[in-house]
């Protein structure tokens, strides 16, 4: 982890209290550095060391949220993210030596929010906590003096942006908060495609990199939780070279 001078260092806390965040690697050293950096900003950080603790630690607290080592004794990190999201929809960042899209892919498939490389500098891990803690958090917007966004309707598919729920018929939809963001925003713009350039811009913050594959990536895994078929789509339609829709199966 690379420090910086930068005014970040002096944030004041997080509103809304504390931050609980969970690391989980082998590496006790970074897991001391991230605690130091963070403590001071407002955030409440816990460490595990091995991939079966990670998990129990992960499964068994309310987390904000969890940075997950690819490379940890006993389970490797793809293993851990797969074993939380069968009970958990806790943000997840996964952290790496390796920087090959090929295993950031892989980590966005199964569940991952969002990837870090090991070379990161501290604002740029401050930045990205703040983006998927902020996406998640379930928090009232009204306590911040913002208006409360009605709720989406689109045929069957609900979703609640105030409380950040969505809802198939009566089935609840258990969504990651990227999923969850990229829903609302294809049902506020219903019947209308969204470009992956305009999807990349509402759901990521604009300081730190993405790559245009995730979008896709994280599209297909909501299409899964949709139970949409790809090759003839209900909810999300692909237009080639445009980007994605989301219609009303009732409608068509």
């Amino acid at each position: 982890m690379n420090s910086t001078n930068s005014a970040s260092a002096n944030a004041p806390a997080p509103a809304g209290g504390r931050i609980r965040l969970l690391v989980i690697d082998d590496d006790r050293k970074l897991c001391r550095l991230i605690r130091d950096y963070l403590t001071p900003l407002g955030y409440e950080v816990a460490s595990e060391h091995t991939g079966p603790a990670g998990v129990n630690r992960a499964t068994a607290e309310a987390w904000d949220a969890v940075i997950l080592d690819l490379m940890l004794p006993e389970l490797d990190g793809f293993e851990v993210l797969r074993r939380i999201r069968k009970s958990s929809e806790v943000p997840v960042l996964m952290l790496t030596a390796r920087g090959e899209e090929a295993d950031r892919i892989v980590g966005l498939e199964i569940g991952a929010d969002d990837y870090l490389p090991k070379t990161f500098s501290t604002r740029e891990l401050l930045a990205r906590l703040r983006a998927v803690t902020r996406r998640s958090r379930r928090g009232s917007p009204a306590a911040d003096g913002e208006e409360v966004e009605r709720e989406l309707v689109v045929g069957p598919l609900r979703v609640d942006p105030g409380t950040r729920t969505a809802a198939l018929g009566d089935l609840p939809l258990a969504l990651t908060p990227v999923e969850f963001d990229l829903l609302v925003s294809l049902a506020r713009a219903k019947g209308r495609v969204k470009s992956r350039e305009q999807l990349l811009e509402e759901i990521r913050d604009r300081n730190y990199e993405v790559f245009d594959r995730s979008i896709d990536v994280h599209i297909s895994a909501l299409r899964k939780k949709l139970g949409d078929d790809p090759k003839a789509p209900r909810f999300i339609r692909t237009l080639r070279a445009a980007g994605y829709m989301l219609i009303n199966p009732e409608a068509e």
